[in-house]
C-alpha cells in the first residue's frame, strides 16, 4: 500500500508539473492570438507603466490589520467587570457579548475574504489604488468602537447603524476600486487582460462585493421597525456565498442548467468558486493567533503590577512578596500561552499537508479563530472569581467551551478537506495515507481534553480551577507523546484483530521513515 502511496505521489507531482507547463503554453499562445483586442495590455505594454508596483506588500498590510481588528473585538468582552453576587452574570456575558463579538468576529472575515477575491482579479497596484485600501482599512479599524456600543446597548440601534453604515461606505471604496482598476487593464490578472468581454467581469465582481452592504442596508432599515431582525439580517451574511450557492443549485434543477459563456467559466476560476489562497489564509491565521498570545501578556501587565505605594506599606517593600499574590495569574497566564500556541502548532501541522483551501475550509477555519480569539476572555475569567464561588465554576466551564470549540473547528477543516481530498490534502494525510491516523490524533487532542475537563468539572465542581489548570499544563506533554501513543495504539490494534496478518512489523517500520513533509519531495 505504501509504494501505492509514493507512486501516487509521483503521478500527482508530474501531472501538476505537465498542467502548469500546459498553462504556460496556453496563457503564450492566447496572449499572441489576444493582443489586438480592444482593451487588451501585453506584458511589455505593463511594464512601460512605471507607476505600478506588486500587491504583495499592500495584502500582506491588509491581513495584517484585518486580522489585529477581528481579533481585538474580545477586549470589551474580556474586560467587563462583574460582581461575584451577580448570580447570572457570566450566563447572560455568554449569551449577549460574546454572541455579538462572534457574529462581529466572522464579519468581518466576510470582509477579509472579500479582499482576497477582489485582489486575485487586481493583481498591481499604483498609488490611487493604495490609498483607497487604506479607506477601507480605516473604517474596518473602527468596527471594534461600533462593537463595543452594540455590546454594551444591544437594544440601542446606534451601534448597530454605525456598524451597517461602515460596511456600506466600505462596499462604495471597493467598488471604486473595481471601476478604478478596470479603468486601467494593466492592473488586471493577465487572463481578464486577454478577454474581449471586461464588462462582464467587472459587472459580476461588482454584484459580489455589494451584497454584503445591501444586506447591512436593509438591517439599518429594519432596526428602526424590529430591531433583532436586523442581527438575523447580519448573521445572514456570514451564510450569504452558500445561500447563493443553495439557490443556484435549486434553479438548476427547477428549469436546467443555465449554458455559461466561455467568459463566464474562467470568472468562476477567479471569484466566487475560487478557493481562498492557501497563502494568505495561513497569514491571516498566523495574525490572529500571534495578537490573541500578545492579549495575554498585555493583561499581565496591565493588571499585576503592584502599585510601589501598597508594595511598600502591605508588604514591608519586598516586592517578591507582592508578586506572589499574584500566583494564579501567572499560572492561568502559561496555560492560556500553551493553550493558544499548540493550537497554531496543529494548525500549521494541518495546513502543511493541506494542497488548497476551499471555501467550506475557509468557513470552519474563520469559526475556529473566532473561538481562539475568545481565549483571552478564558484567561481573564478563570482568575476574576474568588475560588469556590458559583460563579469561578461558570467561568471554568465557559472557558472549557471556547477551548473545545477552537479545537473541534480545526477538525472539521481536516473533514472539509478530506470531502475534496484527492484536490485539496497530500496524500499522506487521506485515507489509508501514512499520516491519517496521527493528524486525526493531534486534531482530536484539544477537543477530547475540554470535553472531558467539562464533565469533570460538573462531577468535582469543588476542585474545577485545579482540574483546569492541569489540563492546560499536561497537555503539551500529550502532543509530545502523541506519536508513540499512536503507534502503539495501532500496533495494538494490529495484534488483536489481524494477529497474522503478514508484514505488519515492516509497516509499523516503515512508518518512522514516512514521516517526510510532501514540500521536501517536490522541491
Amino acid at each position: 500500500m505504501e509504494k501505492n502511496v509514493d507512486s501516487e505521489i509521483i503521478e500527482h507531482h508530474v501531472e501538476e508539473v505537465e498542467v502548469q507547463e500546459e498553462r504556460r503554453k496556453g496563457a503564450r499562445s492566447h496572449a499572441a492570438s489576444c493582443s489586438s483586442f480592444p482593451g487588451s495590455v501585453t506584458p511589455s505594454d505593463r511594464e512601460d507603466h512605471s507607476g505600478t508596483q506588486s500587491s504583495h506588500r499592500l495584502l500582506a498590510y491588509s491581513d495584517a490589520l484585518i486580522s489585529i481588528i477581528a481579533t481585538v473585538m474580545i477586549l470589551p468582552v474580556a474586560h467587563t467587570k462583574m460582581k461575584d453576587n451577580e448570580e447570572l452574570s457570566v450566563q447572560l456575558l455568554l449569551t449577549t457579548k460574546i454572541a455579538v463579538y462572534l457574529m462581529t468576529f466572522l464579519i468581518v472575515t466576510v470582509a477579509w475574504a472579500a479582499h482576497i477575491r477582489l485582489f486575485q482579479v487586481i493583481v498591481r497596484i499604483d498609488d490611487c489604488l493604495a490609498l483607497l485600501n487604506l479607506a477601507c482599512m480605516m473604517l474596518i479599524t473602527f468596527l471594534p468602537y461600533t462593537f463595543s456600543l452594540m455590546a454594551a446597548f444591544p437594544e440601542n440601534i446606534l451601534g448597530l447603524l454605525l456598524f451597517c453604515g461602515c460596511v456600506m461606505v466600505m462596499g462604495v471604496i471597493q467598488s471604486g476600486i473595481v471601476l478604478y482598476a478596470f479603468s486601467r487593464p494593466f492592473l488586471l490578472n493577465e487572463q481578464i487582460q486577454m478577454s474581449e468581454n471586461q464588462t462582464f467581469y467587472k459587472r459580476h465582481i461588482l454584484k459580489v462585493i455589494m451584497r454584503v452592504p445591501l444586506m447591512c442596508f436593509f438591517a439599518s432599515i429594519f432596526s428602526f421597525i424590529f430591531f433583532q431582525l436586523s442581527y438575523v439580517l447580519l448573521a445572514v451574511v456570514i451564510f450569504l456565498p452558500y445561500i447563493s450557492q443553495s439557490m443556484k443549485w435549486c434553479r438548476n434543477k427547477a428549469i436546467g442548467p443555465v449554458e455559461q459563456s466561455p467568459d463566464s467559466m474562467l470568472f468562476d476560476t477567479y471569484l466566487p468558486d475560487e478557493p481562498l489562497s492557501k497563502d494568505r489564509v495561513e497569514a491571516f491565521s498566523d495574525g490572529v493567533y500571534a495578537i490573541v498570545a500578545t492579549l495575554l501578556i498585555l493583561d499581565i501587565c496591565e493588571d499585576n503590577v503592584p502599585d510601589p505605594a501598597v508594595v511598600q506599606k502591605e508588604f514591608g517593600g519586598s516586592l517578591v512578596a507582592a508578586l506572589r499574590s499574584y500566583g494564579p495569574e501567572y499560572l492561568a497566564y502559561f496555560g492560556s500561552f500553551a493553550t493558544v500556541g499548540l493550537l497554531w502548532f496543529t494548525h500549521h501541522s494541518l495546513f502543511l499537508h493541506v494542497t488548497r483551501t476551499t471555501r467550506l475550509m475557509g468557513l470552519m477555519n474563520s469559526f475556529s479563530l473566532a473561538f481562539v480569539g475568545g481565549l483571552p476572555l478564558a484567561y481573564q475569567l478563570t482568575h476574576e472569581f474568588p475560588p469556590d464561588s458559583r460563579n469561578e465554576l461558570e467561568a471554568i466551564r465557559i472557558s472549557c467551551v471556547i477551548i473545545f470549540f477552537a479545537g473541534v473547528f480545526q477538525l472539521a477543516i481536516w473533514v472539509a478537506a478530506l470531502h475534496g481530498e484527492r484536490e485539496t490534502l497530500h496524500p499522506y494525510v487521506r485515507y489509508g495515507g501514512r499520516e491519517h491516523a496521527f493528524m486525526f490524533a493531534k486534531l482530536s487532542l484539544y477537543p477530547c481534553v475540554a470535553l472531558g475537563t467539562f464533565f469533570l468539572t460538573c462531577v468535582l465542581s469543588r476542585f474545577s480551577a485545579p482540574i483546569f489548570h492541569l489540563m492546560e499544563i499536561t497537555v503539551p506533554f500529550a502532543f509530545l507523546a502523541l506519536r508513540l501513543l499512536v503507534r502503539v495504539t495501532l500496533a495494538s490494534l494490529r495484534l488483536m484483530f489481524w494477529p497474522n496478518r503478514p508484514g505488519a512489523a515492516e509497516e509499523a517500520d516503515d512508518e518512522e521513515e514516512a514521516r517526510v513533509p510532501f514540500s521536501t519531495l517536490v522541491s
